[in-house]
């Protein structure tokens, strides 16, 4: 028996694929230091950890309701100008939000504009709501607005947006942004803003959101976790920010696909919350510090652009690669004899670069860098 085509048509999650090569290896008793995966390495706060336990322990472990506690959902509406709790739902992590997001904007044939290099999901959840992934080649990065616009045809349904950028660390200037909301507002489509790593800022810059536009209230789709910027990635608390008819859309499909998010956990996202109000300084100065030595270390052996956000650098390994060797073979290279994972390039959609995370400890960030240096 053959499985949905919808299934065989869409490429598994190269990131899960590398993460479960290297669970294998360290089973096996091999050192691996893992510069692949998108988690802080910073413990979570146990004002959360508190919180999640004193709401196991007070029974906060039935059925909840299904777009989120109310209290996260005010609170998450707390800053936002244009927005309340009715405009939230709570998902499993981000990933989930954009899934459902897709699936309820997107008829089969549409079309959804996604500037690339782009997170490995992006493209194969467009697909999996029987639409196209129209993808975008960026310029250092940068959105390249002539070919967005070109790219939007008569079956575009929404515009996707990543910044800071997973796997570049590219950060999209304001008036950039108000660009893309003129030609949405023009075109008359979605704009999903995916703003996972808006808490990872650097060099002083400000996070510029769409949210601040009131004339695209109407047509913006904002997804945020509490993965990366409170470092409960094991909680898999998500959020998606939008008119209040797309919410009842993703309410109405949660409904049927997950229920409740983890109702202990939201009680733990919430603490979050209560205890501290935007980005952790500390924790930016300090991954500030490790990206300003990565980005050293990886000049040293490849261009690479310094990315303003997000945790990762994305290196041009053009001048590496041997004998129509891709990344993804130095990136196995990399692996089994170097014992370092990162991720290949050809998953975010672009060829000859690595994607390498430095969000680890700076013990991890100098050994794997020496480690890929000395094969190099």
């Amino acid at each position: 028996m053959e499985v949905a085509a919808r299934i065989g048509n869409i490429e598994p999650s190269r990131t899960t694929h590398f993460a479960n090569l290297v669970a294998e290896m360290h089973a096996a008793g091999e050192r691996v230091i893992n510069l692949a995966i998108g988690e802080p390495h910073n413990p979570v706060a146990p004002e959360i950890i508190s919180a999640t336990q004193e709401a196991l322990e007070t029974g906060q472990t039935r059925y909840s309701a299904i777009p989120g506690l109310e209290p996260l959902r005010s609170e998450l509406a707390a800053p936002l100008p244009y927005h309340q709790a009715d405009n939230i739902i709570i998902t499993n992590g981000s990933k989930q939000a954009l899934f459902s997001i897709f699936q309820v904007i997107c008829n089969p044939g549409d079309e959804v504009v996604i500037p690339i290099p782009c997170w490995v999901s992006f493209p194969e959840q467009v697909k999996l709501a029987g639409g196209h992934p129209i993808m975008v080649p960026t310029v250092n990065h940068q959105l390249d607005l002539a070919a967005l616009e070109t790219a939007v045809g008569p079956r575009c349904r929404a515009i996707l947006i990543n910044s800071p950028n997973n796997p570049t660390g590219a950060v999209y200037p304001q008036q950039d942004l108000e660009q893309v909301a003129a030609l949405a507002r023009e075109r008359n489509l979605f704009v999903v803003s995916d703003e996972a790593y808006a808490d990872f800022m650097y060099d002083n810059k400000p996070f510029n959101s769409l949210s601040r536009l009131a004339n695209l209230a109407d047509q913006l789709i904002v997804t945020g976790s509490f993965s990366k910027s409170f470092n409960m990635t094991g909680f898999r608390v998500g959020y998606a920010i939008g008119p209040q008819a797309v919410i009842r859309a993703l309410t109405d499909l949660q409904s049927h696909l997950a229920g409740n998010v983890c109702t202990f956990a939201q009680h733990g996202a919430l603490a979050a919350l209560q205890y501290r109000r935007g980005p952790d300084r500390r924790m930016v100065a300090a991954l500030q510090k490790k990206r300003d030595a990565a980005y050293q270390l990886v000049r040293n052996w490849s261009a690479c652009i310094k990315p303003s956000g997000a945790f990762y650098l994305f290196p041009d390994i053009s001048e590496k690669l041997q004998n129509g060797q891709t990344a993804t073979d130095l990136a196995i290279k990399l692996l089994t004899q170097a014992k370092v994972a990162v991720m290949p390039g050809e998953a975010f959609g672009v060829d000859n670069h690595l994607r390498i995370a430095f969000a680890v400890s700076d013990e991890d960030l100098a050994t794997g860098f020496e480690r890929i240096g000395n094969l190099l």
